[in-house]
């Protein structure tokens, strides 16, 4: 179960990023809810192989939500019957806040925002359906303009037990200065608990707490490069040199457990976040690049 009483810290889900080896890992360093990457109900489904995948989940995952993307009722509730079938899974969660074109153009993610009603209504189909304990929303303030307060208590009223609000506009992008105080007009108007998301790391993570009043916080892009970010932020020592090491060759081994011979392709991007700003990371990163599974392993091994 989610202690919101103890202001949990959740991943948020990372398109190409929050895998079962990621998750798996900052559940190691202090992560208290996983959620999978963002999950196609119309792929689901059809029980597509590489959408089956990524609902795999590591034994440590628990609470284990998963995000499902959707915009029709009927196709949301087969989703829904699906993971039903599926053990371990804590929640469901609807995307609506995905800001990528071609998920806007489906009606779905942060499209959701311009129809409250049709939004609420995929909530209402996820909680009678769902026969898992949570279901709940992930959510921008609004598509062009905030608008997330109008309708929040209709969130709850179509059975969310609680939501996650990344605190811009889908037009703010990732880069506009994030509305948290909006947050905390949000506690008053709700009874459910509300977590906050947004460019949220280990220097602004009080402040933010402080101004939106929310019960947990969701790390996003902090994460990458820095797993260990959910320990520091329940007041752990960042790891020392030989520590980073050690969780990094972890992390590289949970990945090639996963992804096989593909693991070093799969783990590239990660090397890159997890060397910024050391000497001598441009050449490293050259070299990782054409690197197979055990070449890495030893780059790995001499560069950190």
């Amino acid at each position: 179960m989610i202690n919101f009483n103890q202001q949990p810290l959740f991943l948020a889900p990372l398109a190409g990023l929050s895998d079962p080896p990621f998750r798996s890992l900052i559940k190691r360093h202090g992560c208290d809810v996983t959620i999978s990457e963002m999950i196609s109900a119309n792929a689901l489904i059809y029980e597509n192989a590489k959408t089956l995948k990524m609902l795999e989940k590591s034994p440590l995952e628990s609470p284990y939500i998963v995000q499902l993307e959707a915009s029709d009722e009927s196709v949301l509730a087969r989703a829904v019957a699906v993971l039903n079938e599926i053990n371990g899974i804590s929640g469901i969660d609807l995307n609506c806040g995905c800001p990528v074109p071609k998920v806007i153009k489906q009606g779905a993610g942060s499209a959701l925002l311009k129809e409250p009603k049709k939004l609420c209504k995929l909530i209402e189909t996820i909680k009678k359906t769902s026969t898992k304990s949570y279901t709940s929303a992930k959510l921008r303030l609004g598509f062009d303009s905030v608008v997330l307060p109008s309708f929040v208590r209709d969130i709850q009223n179509a059975g969310a037990d609680y939501i996650c609000v990344h605190a811009r506009t889908r037009s703010g992008g990732f880069s506009t200065p994030p509305l948290f105080e909006i947050l905390g007009e949000l506690k008053t108007l709700s009874n459910i608990p509300i977590i906050a998301n947004g460019s949220i790391d280990e220097k602004n993570y009080k402040e933010i707490l402080n101004i939106s009043r929310a019960d947990g916080l969701m790390i996003g892009r902090a994460s990458i490069g820095s797993p260990w970010i959910f320990n520091i932020l329940k007041g752990q020592n960042p790891p020392n040199a030989q520590q980073k090491k050690q969780i990094i060759k972890e992390h590289f081994e949970l990945v090639c457990g996963h992804y096989g011979e593909f693991g070093a392709s799969i783990f590239r991007k990660h090397l890159h976040e997890y060397s910024k700003n050391m000497r001598g990371a441009s050449e490293f990163r050259t070299a990782i690049n054409s690197a197979n599974n055990e070449q890495m392993k030893n780059l790995i091994q001499q560069f950190f």
